[in-house]
């Protein structure tokens, strides 16, 4: 019985990790901490190669540093890619799985694998 008891909590904590909600991007702000789904067009990207764990940006508007939200790959992730995504994702409609997280006091999503991102 308590093998039973474990196997449905294991089962139960495994939906509730995979279960989001789908959002808008301008409903970020509001939504920190929560584990989201936002599709959205990426307008600019940036890889920036020389600074501090090497991100690459991909901004959700025009206006990149003060974008509603961005999406976020460190360098040591861009080997689980197998496509550049400041190339490939700019001007493309994607939808991204991820958390919410405050960095800088804007949100973003960090982007830990390419399974998180379903290009339209």
């Amino acid at each position: 019985m308590k093998n039973l008891w474990l196997s449905l909590l294991a089962l139960s904590l495994s939906i509730s990790a995979y279960s989001q909600k789908e959002i808008k991007v301008e409903a970020a702000k509001d939504n920190v901490g929560d584990t989201v789904k936002i599709c959205t067009k990426i307008f600019d990207t940036n890889y920036d190669e020389s600074a501090n764990r090497s991100p690459t940006y991909l901004y959700t508007s025009s206006h990149n540093p003060n974008a509603t939200l961005t999406f976020v790959i460190w360098g040591e992730k861009r080997k689980f890619f197998d496509y550049k995504p400041e190339k490939d994702l700019k001007e493309r409609e994607v939808c991204v799985t991820g958390k919410i997280e405050l960095l800088k006091d804007k949100p973003v999503i960090v982007i830990e694998k390419q399974s998180q991102i379903d290009i339209k």
